[in-house]
C-alpha cells in the first residue's frame, strides 16, 4: 500500500512538472510570437520614417535614378517635407533608354532636371486615389495622364509594376520606363 501511494505521488509530481513545463514552453512560444510582430512592426514603421531618397536608395533598384537625383539636386527637394508622388523608373528602365540618351543627359542638367521632375507630382496619390484618363501636373509644368486598363495602370506608356511605396514624405510607385516630356520628344 505504501509502494503504491509513492507510485500516485511521483505521478502526481511527475504530472504537474510535465505541466508546468508545457505552460513555461507556451508562453515562451507567445513571447517569441510577440518579439516578431514586434520587429515586424519596427520594419513597417522604420520603412514609413525614411524620406523618398532613403526608400529608394535601400531599395537597390533605383541606383541610376538616385545618381541622377542627386547630381542636379533634386535629393534636397525630395527628402523635404513634401508630400510628393515619384513615378520611380527602374535601373532597367534607364538602361532601355536608346543608347547615348542617359549620358547626354548627365551633360546636360537643364535637360536631366526637366526629365526628373516630369516624374514627381506634387502631393500625395496612392493607387486607390488615380482614375482612368486622370491627367496630373508635375513638378516639371507638363502633364502626365493615368490609365488604368484590366487593372492595369499605366503612367503615359510606362506602366505601374509596383504601387503605393509609402514614404514618409510621400508615395512611391515603380515604373518600368523613363517617361519624358512632351516639350522634349516634340
Amino acid at each position: 500500500m505504501k509502494l503504491l501511494n509513492i507510485l500516485v505521488c511521483l505521478l502526481i509530481a511527475t504530472s504537474l512538472l510535465l505541466s508546468g513545463c508545457a505552460e513555461q514552453a507556451q508562453e515562451e512560444s507567445m513571447e517569441t510570437e510577440e518579439m516578431a510582430t514586434d520587429d515586424m512592426e519596427a520594419e513597417e514603421d522604420e520603412a514609413e520614417e525614411m524620406n523618398i531618397v532613403e526608400t529608394a536608395v535601400a531599395a537597390g533598384s533605383f541606383g541610376t535614378l538616385v545618381t541622377a537625383v542627386q547630381a542636379v539636386g533634386l535629393d534636397e527637394t525630395l527628402i523635404g517635407e513634401g508630400p510628393f508622388t515619384v513615378f520611380a523608373p527602374t535601373d532597367d528602365a534607364f538602361a532601355e533608354l536608346p543608347e547615348g540618351t542617359l549620358e547626354g543627359l548627365l551633360e546636360d542638367e537643364e535637360a536631366l532636371t526637366s526629365v526628373l521632375t516630369y516624374h514627381v507630382v506634387a502631393g500625395e496619390a496612392m493607387s486607390g486615389d488615380l482614375s482612368d484618363m486622370m491627367v496630373l501636373e508635375t513638378v516639371q509644368g507638363e502633364e502626365v495622364t493615368i490609365y488604368i486598363t484590366d487593372g492595369n495602370v499605366m503612367v503615359n506608356d510606362a506602366n505601374v509594376v509596383q504601387a503605393d511605396i509609402e514614404t514618409s514624405n510621400g508615395v512611391i510607385h515603380v515604373i518600368d520606363k523613363v517617361i519624358l516630356p512632351p516639350s522634349m520628344t516634340s
